[in-house]
């Protein structure tokens, strides 16, 4: 099997179960957008490759299309497995999908394409896909527009090494790809509502390379986390509202 980013190999292993709780979830407008562009529902089947815990798995399952998830990283799918029984979980990379030719009418990517947007990948997507089958590519992102999100973004973002992000806008070099064209791209609020301790020390947790760094530097990491929330007025109710901005890309295979 290729070998996967060691951010996401080790980091993902580390805190499948914070990556569960830090992580938000998918605006409403997400089912319209499954439905509307990739058509998803009843009688379609859809391949949520990189799955990870199954944190976009509801709103497959929402759309009535028979779902399949992929995940190369054990801990995720045991969790994944352990919360979705109902949904075949198999052990795949992005080069390597476990599926026949032709099988799915679908292929959604949930906050993970980053880390294989590859021509190798592109292509197992166009071998898995029917004819006329769609790629989709979601993704939650911090909506760095707002003050207290861009001063957290730069307490976190100096211990990324090279690990991938949507961010960096490298993985849009793969397009144009050869057998895909673009259909279109939408953008909708969404706001992770909770205690500070979860959307903010637990989604810093969940983040893949500082869940990868040694214990001695990841408690130092969250020690600033926690200072940071204490010192900005905006955090200090017992609930607090992470904006995000979830990204939606789609693609569909044209031959």
């Amino acid at each position: 099997m290729p070998r996967i980013h060691e951010a996401a190999g080790q980091g993902y292993e580390a805190r499948s179960k914070t990556y569960v709780s830090g992580r938000p979830g998918y605006p409403p407008e997400t089912g319209i957008w499954l439905r509307e562009v990739l058509g998803l529902g009843s009688g379609r089947s859809v391949v949520d490759l990189g799955a990870g815990t199954g944190k976009f798995l509801p709103n497959l399952l929402e759309t009535g299309a028979e779902v399949i998830a992929v995940e190369p990283v054990a801990a995720m799918r045991a969790r994944l497995s352990e919360a979705f029984p109902q949904v075949k979980a198999l052990e795949g990379t992005a080069e390597q999908i476990p599926l026949p030719a032709q099988s799915a009418d679908a292929i959604v990517c949930a906050q993970a394409f980053h880390w294989f947007a590859t021509p190798a990948a592109l292509a197992e997507m166009h071998r898995v896909l029917k004819p006329g089958g769609m790629l989709g590519l979601i993704w939650n992102v911090r909506d760095e527009r707002v003050d207290w999100v861009a001063r957290l973004s730069a307490l976190i973002d100096p211990h990324g090494g090279d690990a991938p992000r949507y961010r960096s806008g490298k993985w849009r070099q793969q397009f144009p790809a050869a057998g895909f064209r673009h259909v279109g791209e939408a953008h909708f609020r969404n706001d992770h509502v909770g205690p500070a301790e979860d959307v903010i020390v637990g989604r810093t947790l969940s983040v893949s390379f500082i869940a990868a760094l040694p214990p001695a530097e990841q408690e130092a990491v969250v020690r600033q986390v926690r200072e940071f929330i204490a010192a900005t007025p905006a955090l200090s109710g017992p609930e607090v509202a992470f904006p995000y901005e979830t990204a939606a890309f789609a693609y569909q295979r044209t031959c």
